[in-house]
């Protein structure tokens, strides 16, 4: 343990004791609003990145793909090209939204900005449907805000950021040559304070049951009476066969868009719509708008001191148009078969422990039993890559137009996105590109998902010894299954189906045990966060899959063989995972990202994610020898078992 803190006791902090040298000394770079495990390795996969669009522009005779990733990259680092062109490109763009006289162009004006990636009063969004997860629907969600959430508009905590965003309002009307910017300015807030009061909010969108609300596009156009959906089809250029049939995730919000329009002076409308226009194109204009952009999101919101070097803001860019483009040559120089080989095992190992696990269960019923054993023997893992890639062939890019590019790939996707509705669901695709650091499970699909970049150390090691790579991994992969027993995802069956599977009795067990977990939670304040607490409601997915992963994780590396007691560089090993969970949730971050997390991060703050999993775990307990004069010591009777 590089980072270990003696004088600390696992026994009262296992986070600060694995962590504690580090968290003393590291420091956060200016660019960035933390730092950590995560980050680290973020990091590395930036530069690998970096390295790989470098070699691709140096190919003398490129192919296709490399084409576009060098074209989209030397398009935004031509510094000299973007500022001599200052606002221009967004000239043609604001004229757009000067459109706005009714409520009908209102309408026409959202297709427009559905078309060219600006927020608009809705959001459009392609996935299977929960009912019949074999074919594709397209969602319709609630949107309009430049804050990160409904809460920042009305709670006293973010008050000082309400200021300073009416600030930043005017201050980008002032650069988009208004007459007026503090009129604008006020007029843009106000429209988006109204609209947030009609959002639902965090913990709500959180439940697939509520959101779940399937309409045909007569149903919709009864249930919104005054807004104009042909308008919209129309001013984006959309098929009409995208509305045929949907799914409205938040009813009420949609049912008085109408009633929230017309109660707002239409010139409102049009000063938000230029407002919404000039910050989804501000990151790719002169140096003017970009720092003003960072001034308020960047370090107003975050913390961040300093802007990201311009090569870091072209690598996110290409990353996200084109990322399967990178993502090839990514796999090709850093994902080694070995690696998915022994990723291979480590999964079945885990859905093992799982099926132990869920059929030892006392407080489930035989009957609930043999649909989660059903559900886990379905789920289906993706490792390192796909196994097909996104076919970019119809996107060309120029060197020297870089909002050009921007929008030619945004038009793309919307294109790419809605096509999806011609067709099954394509089991094949992901939602992460290779030399992504997360992983994820999608309970529609029932697939857990491991991108290349994030099987690398401390999460995973081909040549480190079982005990670290169950610590690791082996919980990240735990996690992300137990997402599947989630308070969401065990609203799904094996197949993705939204149904109910489970007998009264036993979501009433389930919920008892959650409850209790949310509780735990809802007592927990991070450093840095001025006594703002952890949404228990909010997080209880991810408490749930963190649980479940250290616990099966725990379970899956006993099934090996392993002994707990067995020296590994002196150390036991039972002891060794434990402290490999801990190093992976290493984490420092600015108090102001501290408390944008906590309103909006469905993740605990990670010193929790560290602590408060590991003391409702027995095996934490067995490993340490806690007792009750130890500070994570918890009551048997206390600790909560879902899995």
């Amino acid at each position: 343990m590089r980072y270990a803190d003696t004088s600390i006791r696992p026994q009262d902090d296992l986070y600060r004791h694995v962590n504690g040298q580090w968290l003393r000394t590291a420091t956060i770079p200016d660019d960035q609003h933390s730092t950590g495990a995560f980050i680290e390795l973020r990091d590395a996969a930036e530069e690998a990145v970096r390295d790989i669009i470098t070699e691709t522009i140096e190919v003398a005779a490129p192919n296709a793909s490399q084409q576009r990733i060098s074209a989209l990259y030397r398009s935004f680092t031509d510094v000299d090209a973007v500022e001599a062109r200052g606002a221009g490109p967004l000239q043609p763009l604001l004229q757009r939204a000067e459109q706005i006289v009714d409520a009908d162009s209102l309408a026409a004006w959202t297709g427009w900005a559905i078309r060219h990636g600006v927020t608009s009063v809705v959001s459009l969004s392609v996935d299977a449907d929960p009912g019949q997860p074999s074919r594709v629907v397209l969602f319709l969600g609630q949107s309009g805000l430049g804050l990160p959430d409904e809460e920042y508009y009305r709670a006293d905590a973010f008050a000082e950021i309400r200021t300073a965003y009416v600030g930043h309002l005017e201050k980008v009307f002032a650069l988009i040559g208004s007459p007026d910017p503090a009129a604008e300015a006020a007029a843009t807030m106000q429209t988006e304070t109204a609209i947030a009061a009609r959002h639902w909010d965090k913990v709500r969108t959180r439940d697939i049951r509520q959101m779940y609300n399937p309409q045909t596009r007569d149903e919709l156009a009864s249930a919104t009476a005054g807004f104009d959906w042909q308008a919209v089809l129309d001013g984006g250029d959309l098929p009409a066969a995208a509305l045929a049939e949907i799914v409205n995730a938040q009813p009420s919000y949609f049912e008085g868009l109408a009633e929230l329009i017309d109660s707002l002076p239409i010139e409102h409308w049009r000063s938000w719509a230029r407002w919404q226009t000039a910050t989804a194109f501000a990151g790719y204009l002169d140096s003017r708008f970009v720092d003003a952009d960072f001034a308020f999101y960047g370090t107003t919101l975050s913390g961040t001191p300093a802007l990201k070097e311009r090569w870091k803001r072209g690598v996110s860019l290409v990353e996200a148009s084109i990322g399967e483009d990178v993502g090839k040559l990514y796999v090709d120089k850093h994902f080694p078969p070995v690696a998915k080989a022994r990723m291979d095992e480590l999964v079945a190992k885990v859905i093992e422990a799982y099926r132990h696990s869920i059929s030892e269960l006392e407080w489930m019923t035989a009957e609930t039993r043999a649909e989660a054993l059903r559900k886990l023997s379905k789920f289906r893992p993706k490792i390192g890559f796909p196994a097909k890639w996104k076919d970019y062939s119809s996107l060309q890019f120029s060197t020297d137009d870089l909002v050009g590019n921007v929008l030619a790939v945004r038009s793309w996707v919307i294109d790419d996105e809605l096509d999806k509705l011609t067709r099954p669901t394509d089991p094949d695709e992901w939602f992460m590109t290779p030399q992504t650091v997360n992983a994820y499970y999608h309970p529609l699909r029932n697939e857990i998902v491991f991108p290349a970049a994030i099987l690398q150390p401390p999460f995973f090691d081909p040549e480190a010894d079982d005990a670290l790579n169950y610590g690791g991994i082996g919980a990240v992969i735990g996690h992300e299954i137990g997402h599947g027993f989630d308070d969401q995802g065990s609203t799904c069956d094996g197949d993705g189906v939204l149904r109910n599977w489970w007998t009264d009795a036993d979501r009433a067990a389930f919920e008892e045990r959650t409850k209790a977990l949310i509780e735990q939670y809802a007592q927990l304040s991070p450093e840095g966060a001025d006594g703002q607490k952890v949404n228990g409601e909010l997080t209880i997915g991810e408490n749930i899959g963190d649980l479940g992963g250290l616990s099966i994780a725990h379970k899956a590396w006993l099934l090996t063989g392993a002994d707990p007691e067995e020296l590994v560089e002196d150390i036991p090993s039972g002891k060794r995972l434990f402290y490999n969970w801990a190093a992976v949730w290493q984490s420092k971050m600015r108090p102001e990202a501290v408390k944008q997390r906590l309103a909006t991060d469905p993740h605990s703050p990670p010193e929790f994610r560290a602590n408060q999993t590991a003391r409702n775990v027995d095996a934490f307990h067995d490993a340490f020898g806690t007792t009750e004069e130890d500070e994570l010591w918890l009551a048997p009777s206390e600790r909560v078992k879902i899995w």
